[in-house]
């Protein structure tokens, strides 16, 4: 029986996930001649996109063993796959065949003027409004994606009797039925008659509650603004949680708040050897173009928001005074590897022990980059992940479907991890404004 469906696969679905060749079950995937150039041009980049090129051209090389790819050769998941070179000529579709995303298109618009149920899938927003007004059905690629309206925040509020909350203050631990809490997830019990009547805790367990530890209630002379930011904290420097991940518009002290929690874990309490920083190298806007110097002198233009924060915690240390013992003091740290900026790329293949890892603007990473990543800790490592999911500057990721958002929804109630979703912008009446109406 012949597949009744024939998905058409653009570039940027393989370079997103190598594993999406294998992701339509017992349909039939088509791959037009261009995407095996273009992938054949990734092939050699040192990045995620290279490593996914590659990865899918050995995967295609096995198939080929197995039969003729321009015939279609029979997988494992009961569907097929070939490979199709083009039309150069598409009939009243006035599109330009020198465009490589056209003739990607032309492969599905044939099938499509065959009879054939085709559907286009993309990453590329615009390639998807060209097949639609082909009238070719269209979608984006849906795996590894998550519901954003529906992301776990990591705390909640649930309205109980008094006594309840009168119990939990009494016995600092709470025990009953019917919650069904994520293990890390923070609750806010409100009285309902009364609720200024409150108590905050964190879930141990589905029906277990204990109240917040109050060893983790400052970081570097940083104290929290707000009950998510306290909640961050609690995460951030227990060392039970190997893996935080923090969520939050602009201002809302994701990365400041790592930043203090890493230098108390490393510089007061001694649980870790040194901080280690890092951001996906994705320029906000039209790139700049090359950087002149060595690795290090270019990743400090990167990471100048990193060093931003740095200082920022410096004045709140008390043994320094002015501006000028600010700067020595940063810079000192870098020196004595107490914080050490990394780039992204050459992460991989890493083992990265008894370190504390801030990755930020994580909602640049894809998720196979994040598991990457992780996949990297070492004996006592805690990681922690920041980000926005409404501020990527990834061209083929969006909200739902980056490596933050997904890790968030896919490690919620593992006893090792913990997630806030911070809402609230502590940076400036000015910052506030600006992340709540522009």
């Amino acid at each position: 029986m012949n597949p009744h469906k024939f998905f058409i696969l653009d570039t940027n679905v393989l370079l997103h996930n190598a594993e999406s060749l294998t992701s339509f079950a017992d349909n039939s995937i088509v791959l037009p001649m261009t995407v095996i150039e273009e992938l054949d041009n990734f092939k050699r980049q040192n990045d995620e996109l290279g490593r996914n090129a590659r990865q899918v051209i050995r995967e295609l090389d096995k198939l080929r063993q197995l039969g003729s790819l321009k015939n279609g050769v029979a997988m494992k998941n009961g569907g097929s796959l070939r490979i199709t070179v083009e039309q150069r000529n598409m009939p009243n579709a006035f599109l330009d065949m020198k465009v490589a995303d056209n003739r990607i298109l032309a492969v599905a618009n044939s099938l499509h003027e065959e009879g054939k149920e085709v559907i286009f899938v993309s990453k590329d927003i615009n390639s998807r409004l060209k097949a639609d007004a082909l009238g070719i059905a269209v979608m984006d690629f849906e795996k590894q994606k998550c519901n954003m309206d529906e992301l776990y925040t990591g705390w909640r509020q649930d309205t109980v009797p008094a006594e309840i909350i009168e119990k939990f203050y009494q016995e600092n631990t709470l025990e009953t039925e019917g919650f069904n809490f994520h293990h890390n997830e923070f609750i806010l019990l409100q009285d309902e008659s009364n609720r200024k009547h409150s108590a905050l805790g964190r879930a141990t367990g589905p029906n277990s509650l204990k109240h917040l530890n109050s060893k983790f209630v400052h970081a570097w002379n940083i104290t929290p603004r707000s009950k998510e930011q306290r909640m961050a904290l609690e995460l951030l420097l227990n060392p039970d949680i190997q893996l935080v991940t923090l969520i939050g518009q602009a201002g809302t002290g994701k990365t400041l708040l790592a930043l203090a929690a890493g230098l108390e874990c490393v510089i007061q309490r001694e649980m870790h050897e040194r901080i280690l920083v890092s951001r996906p190298v994705i320029p906000m806007g039209k790139d700049i173009g090359y950087l002149p110097g060595t690795k290090d002198e270019k990743l400090a233009l990167w990471m100048q928001p990193i060093f931003d924060n740095l200082a920022y915690l410096m004045r709140h240390d008390r043994s320094t005074d002015d501006d000028e013992s600010v700067q020595q003091k940063v810079e000192q740290l870098v020196k004595n590897k107490q914080v050490e900026l990394e780039a992204l790329t050459y992460i991989r293949g890493r083992s990265i022990p008894r370190q504390f890892v801030i990755v930020d603007e994580a909602q640049n990473l894809t998720p196979h980059e994040v598991k990457t990543i992780i996949s990297r800790a070492g004996e006592n490592t805690k990681m922690v992940f920041t980000g926005d999911p409404e501020q990527i500057d990834n061209p083929y990721l969006d909200s739902a479907s980056n490596g933050l958002s997904y890790a968030v929804e896919k490690l919620k109630g593992h006893s090792i991890y913990g997630h806030v979703t911070l809402s609230k912008s502590e940076r400036s009446p000015l910052s506030a404004i600006a992340t709540n109406y522009l």
